[in-house]
């Protein structure tokens, strides 16, 4: 792999990391980075599937907490509006 993949891979995986960091499952992230970050959601998938394996344990504990603590629609839009707000920011710089 040349460094550019890797360093692509790289961004994915911290992506995917912030993701979790807002609660949110496989495919509500495959879909807010396709949108957000223009990442193609097999991208994504490929990724995150391969930290599972990984870290078996932490995706075992986060799935259960997320079955039981429920969607988090609230969180969900607070993303959503923190990611159009920096989009908005960015291109206001551009």
């Amino acid at each position: 792999m040349d460094d550019s993949s890797a360093s692509y891979i790289h961004t994915v995986h911290h992506l995917i990391e912030e993701c979790l960091v807002f609660n949110m499952s496989k495919e509500e992230c495959m879909e807010a980075l396709s949108k957000h970050a223009n990442i193609k959601p097999v991208v994504t998938s490929t990724v995150w599937k391969e930290l599972e394996k990984e870290n078996r344990e932490f995706f075992e504990a986060y799935t259960k907490n997320r079955a039981e603590s429920g969607s988090g629609m609230a969180t969900r839009e607070k993303i959503q509006n923190m990611l159009s707000n920096s989009t908005t920011i960015r291109d206001r710089k551009d």
